[in-house]
């Protein structure tokens, strides 16, 4: 807990440790000791006191560790490198513009891992482990052994640990889980407990803030919203299901729609997204149409959790909602408001993603941290238990 308030305050005095560990001042400079020794934590100055010795300021040593974090989807993969302040410090990427299987998935993040190694050698050996933002469902069994679920593109159960043949401690989770970590940590989630993390991109994902924690639910399946059926004869899902919220509001859907509407775009992505709402600013019929039903929908999607989770922040990234939220934030909040119960529809602040392209990774990157912490954790409950003693 002490490692962890240092890293996501960027800096403290022994007695503000203290007081947001619930520590005595002697646990917490036994603490913090270790953490000097450990090389993870280091006093970096002086604060003036009144009438007694100046305070002496405390961060965490950004050399000290370092920590990966991935966002891998069907197309290839996004791995980056983290320092112990959590700064990226390093990162590359694998794939294209083509989908790609489990196999070739796998090969670009070893890659892109053995890519990092190579640049940064003389850091590897305080890499503390790899996590990985995955697209699916991800189950951890009793041994411990991870395995994605990623039913919507037609994989079969991947095994996790084999993606990855770097000899490294590697986690995963469910991507949309990961960016909601993330927010929670450092940005627009911090310090609630309650929120709902929206991803839209070609996918559609949802972290659930609930007590403080990112939701899981029985088996680390729960806020599968993407999959959550808005129209039981509505367009083919990529699932195989219909009316899902992702095939209303992931990217390819929202583009068909235009497309068929006579509209015409270069890619399918970013730039594509971009182009549907200069149309929209412009005035195009077909745009206008289009971007209308997306907020509708996305509006009625919202506000259906906004009643289910009574959240009281609804932060929306994924790079679709980067696209989306500057332009249309005012509408986005009015529809989502609309289409929920007056009461919890009137209790939440509605926020963009943080990190924007980065926030599934730096979330990802997270786990391989939450290592780390763990281990001076075992030490401070000690302490403390022996000092109420």
């Amino acid at each position: 807990m002490a490692l962890t308030h240092l890293i996501t305050e960027g800096s403290s005095t022994r007695a503000e440790l203290a007081a947001a560990c619930g520590l005595s001042p002697a646990s917490a400079t036994n603490i913090v000791g270790d953490l000097i020794a450990e090389g993870l934590v280091a006093e970096t100055g002086l604060l003036a006191s009144q009438g007694g010795r100046p305070t002496s300021l405390l961060e965490p040593v950004a050399d000290g560790a370092y920590l990966i974090g991935a966002d891998v989807g069907e197309r290839g993969v996004a791995v980056e490198l983290f320092d112990l302040s959590m700064k990226r410090i390093d990162r590359e990427f694998r794939g294209g513009r083509m989908e790609e299987s489990p196999d070739a998935i796998g090969n670009d993040l070893s890659d892109a891992v053995e890519a990092l190694r190579l640049r940064n050698a003389a850091r590897w050996s305080r890499v503390v482990g790899v996590g990985l933002g995955l697209p699916g469902i991800v189950e951890t069994d009793a041994s411990g052994e991870q395995t994605l679920y990623a039913e919507s593109l037609g994989w079969p159960p991947v095994p996790v640990r084999p993606l990855l043949t770097h000899d490294l401690p590697l986690l995963a989770e469910n991507g949309a889980k990961t960016q909601a970590k993330a927010e929670q940590w450092f940005g627009a989630a911090a310090g609630v407990d309650h929120a709902l993390v929206a991803l839209l991109g070609r996918g559609v994902g949802l972290g659930v803030i609930v007590n403080g924690e990112v939701y899981r639910g029985r088996a680390s399946s729960a806020a599968e919203w993407g999959h959550v059926s808005l129209d039981p004869d509505g367009p083919v899902c990529r699932c195989g299901r219909r009316g899902c919220v992702e095939a209303f509001l992931g990217a390819q859907a929202i583009l068909d729609r235009w497309s068929k509407l006579g509209g015409t775009f270069e890619g399918s992505g970013w730039g594509a997204i971009g182009e549907l709402l200069e149309a929209n600013e412009a005035g195009d019929a077909a745009a206008v149409s289009v971007v209308d039903e997306t907020v509708a929908t996305l509006g009625l999607a919202l506000g259906g959790l906004v009643n289910l989770y009574n959240p009281e922040r609804v932060i929306v990234g994924g790079w679709v909602g980067m696209r989306l939220m500057p332009k249309l934030a005012t509408r986005i909040e009015d529809a989502t408001r609309a289409a929920a119960l007056r009461q919890p529809g009137a209790q939440f602040t509605l926020l963009p993603c943080t990190f924007g392209g980065d926030t599934v990774a730096l979330g990802a990157a997270i786990m391989p941290l939450e290592l780390l912490v763990s281990a001076p954790l075992v030490e401070e409950q000690s302490r403390a238990a022996r000092s109420a003693g």
